[in-house]
């Protein structure tokens, strides 16, 4: 469990995740984890939720589809939902996606579905809809932070309320 949270915001786009990984419902394993990899020649940012083993397959899989299509991350994320989707065995998958270029911010999920946010932040993972919440309040209100600040205090804010949340948090920014 964990917590991804991206925003655009003042044309830019930035990404923060915790670094807690967790076995079962009672055992910290690890505080510091990197969720938050560069892709595609440092073009493409993503930041996963979920079992890590299913999150590296997913990213290899992206990773493929962005070569097939010249770096298009719109169309290989389709590409790729559809693929997860389809597929029997990458349906068994435990994993969610943000994923981000210098156009488009993506959500991709196993249920095939590629979503871009109405309000330009999405977040994923157990304290996903905490992070979320606050970096809506926050583009709407708080003008003078940037992208990256905002993602990065979204993800503290939710590490506050959410048990599989840490604070050793990571930002990437494109």
């Amino acid at each position: 469990m964990t917590t991804i949270c991206s925003v655009k915001f003042n044309g830019k786009t930035a990404i923060a995740g915790d670094g807690q990984v967790t076995l079962g419902e009672k055992v910290i394993a690890k505080a510091s984890a990197k969720k938050i990899r560069r892709i595609f020649h440092d073009r493409v940012v993503i930041g996963f939720a979920g079992g890590v083993a299913d999150a590296v397959s997913l990213q290899e899989m992206l990773e493929g589809k962005l070569e097939s299509y010249s770096g298009d991350l719109r169309r290989a994320a389709v590409e790729m939902a559809r693929s997860w989707r389809k597929d029997p065995t990458l349906q068994k998958l435990n994993a969610m996606l943000i994923a981000f270029d210098d156009k488009d911010l993506l959500l991709i999920s196993g249920n095939g579905e590629v979503l871009e946010p109405d309000e330009n932040v999405v977040a994923i993972g157990s304290g996903g809809n905490y992070a979320q919440a606050a970096a809506i309040a926050m583009t709407r209100h708080a003008k003078e932070m940037s992208a990256s600040d905002i993602a990065h205090e979204a993800v503290k804010i939710a590490s506050g309320i959410d048990v599989f949340t840490d604070d050793q948090i990571t930002t990437d920014e494109l």
